[in-house]
């Protein structure tokens, strides 16, 4: 097949502020006398009882209120009142926060409302915002103990024992400024300390504040009470996996293809990778984080995930009688010789650390973290301070963030056999959701397939050993989505393994045991063995960094945000995949799978009847761009399936406290058979004198798959339309327009953005030529 150069996709030079949609309806109708009654004296109830809690000798006291909504959250009136937005939930709940109790512009607003309507009026003063307003209450002590803590059995605040020593990552709320969130975490940590606590660790990044406490139960009880914090909660605990096997000498492997010394470079975030001899030339440098844990991988995951991440299929490779290497590697040490992370750092700091000292110091700009807290689970869309980290990065360096879904053992016990027997509906089960950072938004998550049903020469015989997969099917241990605000995650899946129900033991057997059932990789101890076999998500997500790097190599100077576009349009979900998951309904095969498996060749290149066209742009908070795709007369008219396919990645700035995570959105349409004039017409801000938009007939709009409301909550979204008919009477130039749309971050600048455009027939007609011909080639 031929290889060629993707294309320019051209942007017309109108650059104008997009047209908003209308907001919600009418506000509900409502006794004003009596709902302003009840709202006071709500409010002065959440007041009164955290004066109760109180003491003298702790925090400087803010007044920290839940709010329930009926509509809209009205973030610019409770501005406008004092009080400040600090988390939002999909059930439209707020926390607020205002510096002092006296609420008196609230208070004067609330009276108003209370007198009904006045005369000359259609409504009560305020109706709008007064009548929206559902209910206060307080957040109690209760409702700051994390997840972590509540899976433990610690769900009341006299679960924590007096006595008793835990270890624990205090959140606060995000109050504003960094000077006032430094002296808040003083005040807290002093307190603490005051109590006999030991402060281990603290981070103030852009907007989390974190303090890690050693303490006694009396302790926590007391730090419950305090107002400024917002989740209290057990440190992480990194899912991983060992296991040993795959027996082969290095006098009996294929000989070792050199790399070049501009190789693109993986960063490896995990437990170390050691000097092996298949890669010990090819490792750009390493670090431990904090330096005291060194850089030797003396757990053995991160050496198993730097194997994949620059051999890639190495068992296809040794079957092939070849070893050739993809990627340099560089490695940052992030958990000890038990694989847990260190007491002396929040997982946070660890990250941005880990990352942001292999970035500068070695350029790397490819990092994979196969690691995830499979106790933290993403509920209702709501991401931890883990993930948005990760997120943060990717927007401040430019970078791609790989992570792996995480794991989770399906059945165990007595209900061992419905891994085989219930497989593959137990993968959607909520206790099956993503684990912590998994959930992040501008990363890429990655879950796992199955490379068949994992029998080998030793379950032959044995009738009571059975496979759970075949190839391409979803392992039995992967983890599915929605993400943050219910975007779609999984972003990839890739090879991972899967599990065998062995009978004798009633047991579930991955590739640590069975090494057939596994992916293979580099062993940590090679002067004991070369290689090892595992299964999980840990695995998978080291080949789409693997092929993330590969587009970067071909495109060096690339936007993260276009190797995520390029990625997602060379994407497919796997037939077998999607036949196995038919019958749990439409979305299942989308939350196991995101938007599929990359082929990495067609992410790089374009070929005769397949033809990528991309841009990297900007573009100002509430504006839109527009894009001609130029289509061939073949795509017109020559019989058989075609499609047009538009993949866009964007980085928003986010915050996990908020349910709009993502402080702006993007989103696109393609137009078909339609005027620009009037396409810009439609899209643009109007003036008060400018009349009605005029609106766009249904047939100039092209029904991409999925629809705008199921991709839009994503920063990394891919849709396709199909054609089979003739389309000549849409004449040769369709348009793409790309609308980015402001949210609570407010004006950030410029939002950058990549967009791809595949146009493919079936057929082998020369389309890349003609396309060539109409727009500038670029590599």
């Amino acid at each position: 097949m031929a290889r060629y150069d993707h294309l320019q996709l051209v942007r017309l030079p109108e650059r104008l502020p997009r047209r908003k949609t209308g907001g919600g309806g009418p506000p509900p109708a409502r006794n004003a006398g009596g709902h302003s009654r009840r709202l006071g004296d709500e409010l002065d109830g959440a007041i009164a009882a955290q004066q109760r809690r109180r003491r003298p000798d702790a925090v400087d006291p803010s007044l920290i209120l839940r709010v329930e909504m009926n509509a809209a959250l009205l973030e610019d009136e409770w501005n406008k009142v004092g009080l400040t937005v600090l988390s939002s939930d999909e059930d439209r709940t707020m926390v607020l926060f205002a510096s002092s109790d006296e609420l008196d512009e609230f208070r004067t607003k609330l009276e108003a409302y209370g007198r009904g309507v006045q005369p000359g009026r259609q409504n009560p003063a305020y109706a709008s915002f007064i009548a929206n307003i559902d209910s206060f209450s307080e957040v109690s002590p209760r409702d700051r103990i994390g997840m972590r803590a509540r899976e433990a059995g610690l769900v009341e605040v006299e679960d924590f024992q007096v006595g008793e020593s835990y270890i624990v990552d205090i959140e606060l709320w995000d109050l504003g400024r960094r000077e006032v969130r430094e002296r808040k975490t003083d005040d807290v940590a002093r307190y603490a300390e005051a109590l006999g606590a030991e402060e281990l660790d603290r981070h103030i990044g852009p907007s989390i504040t974190m303090v890690r406490l050693r303490c006694d139960g009396t302790v926590v009880r007391s730090l419950l009470t305090i107002e400024e914090i917002a989740d209290l909660d057990f440190p992480p605990e990194p899912d991983l996996a060992t296991g040993e096997l795959v027996d082969l000498a290095l006098g009996d492997l294929p000989e070792l293809g050199a790399l070049d010394a501009d190789a693109p470079l993986i960063g490896i975030i995990d437990s170390g990778v050691n000097d092996h001899p298949l890669i010990e030339d090819i490792i750009a440098g390493a670090i431990g984080v904090p330096d005291a844990l060194g850089t030797a991988d003396d757990y053995g995951h991160g050496t198993f995930v730097g194997g994949i991440a620059t051999f890639g299929d190495l068992r296809g490779q040794l079957g092939a009688g070849t070893l050739a290497r993809h990627a340099r590697l560089c490695s940052a040490k992030v958990v000890d010789h038990d694989g847990k992370f260190p007491n002396s750092r929040v997982t946070p700091k660890l990250m941005r650390e880990a990352i942001g000292r292999l970035h500068d110091d070695y350029g790397c700009r490819i990092f994979v973290v196969s690691l995830g807290d499979r106790k933290k689970l993403i509920e209702n869309g709501k991401v931890g301070p883990w993930a948005q980290t990760l997120d943060e990065l990717v927007r401040e360096l430019d970078i791609v963030i790989v992570v792996a879904a995480g794991n989770r053992q399906p059945r165990g016990g007595l209900r061992v056999e419905e891994a085989v027997t219930d497989y593959p509906r137990y993968l959607l089960e909520n206790a099956n959701r993503l684990c912590e950072p998994a959930g992040g938004m501008n990363i890429v998550t990655v879950g796992s397939l199955a490379h068949g049903d994992g029998l080998g020469p030793r379950a032959a015989d044995n009738v009571g050993i059975r496979p759970i997969t075949g190839a391409m099917e979803p392992s039995p241990f992967t983890r599915i989505g929605p993400g943050a605000r219910g975007a779609i995650k999984p972003d990839f899946v890739d090879i991972g393994g899967t599990l065998l129900y062995d009978g004798p033991t009633a047991a579930l057997r991955g590739g640590e045991v069975r090494p057939e059932a596994g992916v293979v990789s580099l062993h940590y101890q090679p002067v004991d063995r070369l290689f090892a076999a595992r299964s999980g998500t840990s695995h998978a997500a080291p080949l789409v960094a693997l092929k993330a790097s590969q587009i970067l190599a071909r495109f060096p100077d690339a936007s993260a945000n276009l190797v995520r576009a390029l990625l997602a349009g060379g994407a497919s979900i796997p037939q077998e995949a999607t036949a196995r998951v038919n019958l749990l309904g439409d979305p299942a095969a989308r939350a196991l799978c995101g938007h599929g498996r990359v082929d990495a060749e067609r992410a790089a290149y374009s070929d005769d009847s397949r033809v990528v066209l991309y841009a990297e742009d900007e573009l100002p908070v509430d504006h839109f761009a527009v894009y001609q795709i130029p289509i061939p007369e073949p795509f017109q008219t020559r019989r058989g399936r075609r499609h047009v396919r538009v993949s866009l990645a964007y980085d928003p700035p986010v915050r996990h406290s908020r349910r709009d995570y993502n402080g702006v959105s993007m989103g696109f349409r393609l137009i078909r058979g339609c005027d620009t004039d009037k396409i810009f017409d439609h899209f643009r801000q109007r003036a008060p004198d400018d009349g009605p938009f005029p609106e766009m007939e249904p047939r100039f709009n092209c029904k991409l798959d999925p629809s705008s409301t199921v991709r839009e909550k994503s920063s990394l979204q891919t849709a396709t339309v199909t054609f089979q008919r003739d389309v000549s009477q849409y004449g040769d130039n369709y348009y793409l327009v790309v609308r980015c749309a402001s949210g609570w971050a407010g004006d950030v600048g410029q939002q950058a953005f990549a967009v791809t455009v595949e146009i493919a027939h079936e057929a082998e007609i020369p389309l890349y030529e003609r396309l060539r011909q109409r727009v500038r080639v670029r590599v």
